[in-house]
């Protein structure tokens, strides 16, 4: 399945039936009367997020959705048949933005979670809603309120607790198929990742997911390389991982280049809590690669874990660092109730051994 996070589409809800002129002519009836029955409500659009999709590409073969009309009222008092409405899967993630693609309507982030962009227009009054002691023969009936049309832009961005941040050829996809059953595709030229890839670890029977994207370059805030687009797809993790490959010749500037990129991108995305390790250090000698960890250390102000997807060295010390980091945010995100923790404390010891 090919992947697509932004699309753009038009919706219409669907118009109100109109309502009914009619009057009963029935032969042992001695008085008839208006019976125009009122007009159905048109369909509405809905968004909801569902689980088992992580791409938008079906909304590149079809762009324009249509609720269904209401139908018009009838005579004998009968109501119109209300519109179906049409609702549009989406993964979880996704937000939903006006046409000019700035302003956010809904952000849809747990499955099930719905949000009408569209509501259908309501069904005219027939003639027997007009009938009064006044007026008993009504010749007029309300028409259908109109649709609601609408252009709007589906922008997806992954859900996942780490983000890998990189170069290319950092060895973030090794990373990634190494520590999840995820299968990126892997090749020794740059930009092999081309679509961000997410993947499952578990560690200390503890899971969190992981998001791969494409590697950074210097200007790809302007768009050069495959540019920052994909960034937004680690917008929601609490923490990234950061990998400067050991073969680089200087470890300070890829490190530089791609924080540089980050704070560039802004959204927030420079001020969360990374993890910095120094990757593929089976690929040169113990001389070489303690030079290349004290200059990495030098210029962000911290000592690299080393790592080696290919000897698996150190992969259970960075995946602990990523899931402590992960843990602590959940807690302070969500902290236990107060008056639980009163209550227990307050609970006198009985003194009697349970059984």
């Amino acid at each position: 399945m090919k992947f697509l996070d932004q699309a753009r589409i038009s919706i219409k809800s669907g118009p109100g039936g109109a309502g009914a002129v009619s009057f009963r002519r029935e032969k042992y009836i001695e008085f008839g009367g208006p019976d125009g029955g009122d007009g159905g409500k048109g369909g509405d659009v809905w968004a909801e997020a569902v689980d088992n999709l992580n791409t938008l590409i079906d909304y590149r073969y079809q762009q324009h959705f249509k609720a269904e009309i209401g139908m018009h009222g009838m005579g004998r008092n009968r109501t119109g048949r209300h519109g179906k409405d049409v609702v549009l899967k989406v993964p979880v993630g996704t937000q939903i933005f006006e046409e000019d693609n700035e302003t956010l309507i809904a952000d849809l982030t747990e499955p099930g979670q719905r949000v009408r962009l569209a509501r259908g227009g309501n069904g005219g009054f027939g003639n027997a809603h007009f009938k009064s002691s006044t007026n008993q023969a009504p010749r007029h009936a309300n028409p259908g309120q109109d649709a609601v049309e609408r252009t709007i832009w589906l922008r997806l961005k992954l859900i996942a607790d780490a983000g890998l941040v990189g170069l290319p050829n950092a060895g973030k996809s090794t990373f990634l198929a190494t520590v999840t059953r995820a299968k990126p595709k892997i090749a020794d030229y740059p930009f092999t990742t081309l679509t961000p890839n997410l993947g499952v670890a578990r560690i200390d029977n503890r899971e969190f997911v992981i998001a791969d994207i494409p590697g950074l370059i210097e200007g790809a805030h302007e768009g050069v390389g495959i540019g920052d687009r994909f960034l937004g797809h680690v917008e929601r993790t609490r923490v990234l991982l950061h990998l400067v490959s050991a073969q680089e010749e200087d470890v300070a500037t890829a490190y530089k280049t791609v924080r540089g990129e980050i704070e560039a991108y802004e959204h927030g995305l420079a001020d969360k809590p990374e993890i910095l390790a120094l990757s593929q250090t089976d690929t040169v000698d113990e001389e070489t690669l303690a030079e290349k960890a004290e200059a990495l250390a030098a210029v962000a102000g911290r000592q690299p874990i080393q790592i080696s997807s290919a000897t698996n060295h150190n992969l259970d010390t960075v995946q602990r660092a990523l899931m402590d980091e992960i843990v602590g945010q959940r807690e302070r995100d969500n902290p236990p109730d107060k008056d639980d923790r009163w209550e227990k404390a307050a609970v006198p010891d009985s003194g009697v051994a349970e059984s």
